[in-house]
């Protein structure tokens, strides 16, 4: 197994790299199924983060303990990011009462991105519900700086989408009838995308995501497939389905894991997993080796 230079062994530790700032809330959106989209100013982070690295927050004075959060969008010049998260436990339920003019401990950026070059033209990122803002991220920062590639944006999710859906203005092959529903903001950057759900959702694919990557990939002729390649994050089992269609269809894939973390520094070695490697089975941290992968490394067949 060939491990690509940007994640292997000798990727040099991110912790030296790690901002602690005090990140100003500069707006608290609520959205649809108990999420919120939060923007913060942390100009050093904001200007460090890349695709799928993450930000390590304290959600209120009175917890300690600070929560992993993805980065669905970062502003170098505004010194701005985006959050998106889902009211689920304590931190994000203290987090929800954050206003705009407050102040909130902020580690970040951390965790080894997504590729940033080298693109196939076709790269295909699939989102499964909080794993949805880092393919917004790496979609943006394609548009902005690999103008060469075209991407393609599936999504799924199990509740409302953050996002009031509206049909796709681009046609693609191969999807299944009536499954027309779109992410805006990626139909305003010129990038086609399509959603998937198993609640019922108008215009979405009553299945997963991906459902609509075998669709796709079977539509296209044989010989187009080595333009495509994978990015995913989301749950472990979606996961695991886009390492075996990543197989299938011998096609290069990377995935963000998601696990709990405590220190987020690579200190405690809490979210350690097993990953195949050149040398053989090593314990990766997921926090500071990761989030990204390859995904032959942690799913082999």
């Amino acid at each position: 197994m060939t491990v690509p230079e940007h994640l292997g062994p000798a990727h040099p530790p991110t912790r030296n790299t790690i901002n602690l700032e005090s990140a100003q809330v500069l707006a608290h959106e609520t959205c649809a199924g108990s999420q919120r989209i939060l923007k913060l100013r942390a100009p050093d982070t904001a200007r460090a983060a890349q695709p799928g690295s993450f930000v390590h927050l304290r959600c209120a004075a009175s917890l300690p303990m600070r929560r992993p959060m993805s980065i669905m969008r970062a502003d170098a010049e505004a010194g701005a990011l985006e959050i998106l998260y889902k009211v689920h436990g304590l931190g994000t339920r203290l987090l929800a009462q954050a206003r705009a003019g407050d102040e909130l401990s902020l580690l970040g950026p951390i965790g080894v991105p997504f590729k940033l070059s080298g693109y196939r033209r076709k790269p295909l990122l699939l989102g499964g519900g909080v794993g949805i803002p880092p393919m917004i991220f790496l979609a943006d920062h394609m548009r902005r700086l690999r103008p060469q590639v075209a991407p393609l944006v599936f999504m799924g999710s199990e509740v409302p989408f953050p996002f009031s859906a509206r049909p796709s203005t681009f046609l693609l092959p191969g999807m299944p009838e009536g499954c027309i529903a779109a992410m805006p903001l990626l139909e305003d950057w010129g990038i086609p995308s399509r959603l998937a759900s198993g609640t019922g959702f108008p215009g979405c694919h009553a299945g997963f995501v991906t459902d609509l990557a075998r669709h796709w990939l079977l539509a296209m002729p044989a010989a187009d497939r080595a333009d495509v390649e994978l990015f995913a994050c989301g749950p472990t089992p979606m996961l695991k389905a886009v390492a075996r269609l990543a197989r299938e269809f011998a096609l290069p894939c990377q995935v963000s894991l998601e696990e709990y973390m405590a220190c987020a520094v690579g200190g405690c070695a809490g979210c350690a997993v097993p990953v195949h490697t050149p040398a053989g089975l090593a314990m990766k941290r997921v926090c500071v080796d990761g989030p990204v992968f390859e995904a032959a490394s942690v799913y082999p067949a």
